[in-house]
């Protein structure tokens, strides 16, 4: 196998986690509305925690992506 088509394998793995990012931000975002739809008064307590976890969550994608760029391209 060259070395171009192992870096694209290995850049395609690297980027299978985003599966689960997606499906993770699937359910957070099922999770407040349904929340929020119980309990209207804790709306503003609920959006910090929500976007605490959407930041922490999406920031699993940005790291998958960076690592499949250095594969990639390194």
């Amino acid at each position: 196998m060259e070395l171009e088509a192992a870096k694209l394998i290995a850049a395609a793995i690297a980027l299978m986690p985003i599966i689960g990012v997606g499906i993770g931000l699937g359910l957070i975002f099922s999770s407040y509305n349904e929340a929020v739809g119980r309990n209207p008064g804790a709306l503003e307590l609920l959006d910090k925690k929500f976007f605490l976890t959407f930041a922490l969550t999406e920031a699993l994608a940005i790291f998958a992506l960076v690592i499949s760029l250095v594969i990639l391209f390194g």
